[in-house]
């Protein structure tokens, strides 16, 4: 287990968690594509298949974002990936 700190409380992340907001927050703003996050977590243990990375994001941001389902932070670019809002 991983642990960050959101909104100044920890909450602990999963290793398949902590590796997918380490990739997203080395280049925020950048979108990384679908395949680039499965090379990247497959060393973890990662299946690859596009469900299962879809519900590591939402678990995902069930711990990071005060609302999943309107994220500030773990944005989708449809068609292509996600990416950490650079704004943020």
């Amino acid at each position: 287990m991983h642990t960050v700190e959101v909104r100044g409380e920890p909450v602990r992340l999963t290793p398949m968690e902590f590796g997918l907001l380490a990739l997203l927050m080395v280049a925020p703003g950048r979108v990384f594509t679908r395949e680039q996050i499965v090379e990247h977590l497959s060393g973890k243990g990662f299946s690859g298949l596009e469900r299962t990375l879809n519900v590591h994001v939402r678990n995902l941001r069930t711990k990071v974002e005060a609302d999943p389902e309107q994220p500030e932070y773990i944005e989708t670019v449809f068609g292509v990936g996600y990416r950490f809002r650079p704004e943020v």
